[in-house]
């Protein structure tokens, strides 16, 4: 009896020893928390007590305060990201108007006709260009609805990349460059959509111009039953350019916006090819950019 007495005891001693240190715990593992809620720091909980439920409940506290910090840090980079992009329209959109405004005021100031006709054609440009601006960010958003669906059909791939290059003849002799241009005469015929498939080529093309020094490639061939253009230019600064992000929207490697574009153009150009159920890629070979656009080859039954 007496040692029965002793054992039950020394357990109620142990057992008010480990309630003690457990509370004890948890007002610590409480002062954790609060410190966490007001200050941004990594510190994670933590525990002294080797209890195996204690440690996966601090275990499961500290994966919802990684996620929660994760997803804070990604809520932080996308409200910067939307300031710039902000910014870089409202400069990409007030540089035409700025134009605009003052050709007009040189119209309405000039008498010889010659001049006003100067005046006009410039306007017309500069308003296509606003046009332009306007409607790749209008495809832009239409390409971010999910149920946003491409009409598809059988189409000729090799004639649509052979109209819309031939319809670059007159930038390309603007900008002295003689494009190397290597196209396979065979039909290739793709599930498409010509006006998509018409788009995407055209701002690979445009990319190519506005980036490019004096190089400029396009191939066009059959590669694994799959019809492939490739758009390769020469650039300036290819250590300026994020491999990565050549797709993302807005993306621009030109830090100074030198050029006026809106910065989606291969943004664009991924999201019809994948309408399209198309592949898109891009690489960087020294100071050779070059965008790959393939689609599945359609053949008779």
């Amino acid at each position: 009896m007496v040692i029965l007495a002793l054992a039950a005891g020394a357990a109620a001693v142990i057992l008010t020893v480990i309630l003690i240190l457990y509370r004890r715990q948890i007002r610590a593992i409480s002062r954790q928390l609060k410190f966490l809620k007001d200050n941004r720091t990594n510190l994670r909980l933590t525990s002294d007590l080797p209890l195996p439920e204690l440690n996966e409940l601090i275990d499961g506290i500290n994966d919802v305060i990684d996620r929660s910090r994760q997803s804070r840090e990604k809520t932080l980079k996308n409200e910067t990201r939307l300031r710039e992009t902000i910014t870089n329209l409202s400069h990409d959109i007030r540089t035409p108007l700025t134009s605009l405004d003052g050709y007009f005021q040189l119209l309405l100031q000039s008498d010889a006709e010659e001049e006003r006709r100067k005046y006009i054609g410039i306007i017309q440009s500069r308003i296509s260009s606003l046009k332009d601006l306007l409607e790749e960010l209008f495809t832009y958003t239409r390409l971010q609805d999910r149920d946003y669906e491409l009409e598809t059909e059988r189409m000729d791939f090799g004639k649509c990349v052979f109209d819309t290059v031939f319809s670059f003849y007159d930038e390309f002799q603007n900008k002295g460059i003689e494009p190397e241009i290597n196209f396979s005469e065979e039909r290739l015929f793709i599930d498409g959509n010509v006006e998509a498939a018409r788009r995407a080529l055209q701002n690979l093309v445009k990319n190519a111009l506005v980036h490019g020094k004096m190089k400029i490639k396009m191939e066009l061939r059959r590669e694994n039953n799959r019809a492939v253009f490739c758009c390769s230019n020469d650039v300036e600064h290819p250590e300026e350019i994020d491999i990565d992000r050549v797709f993302g929207r807005f993306y621009k490697a030109d830090s100074a916006r030198t050029h006026t574009s809106t910065g989606l153009g291969l943004s664009i150009a991924k999201g019809l090819a994948e309408r399209m159920n198309g592949e898109i890629s891009a690489s960087l070979d020294g100071d050779i950019f070059t965008v790959r656009i393939e689609f599945d080859l359609l053949f008779d039954a």
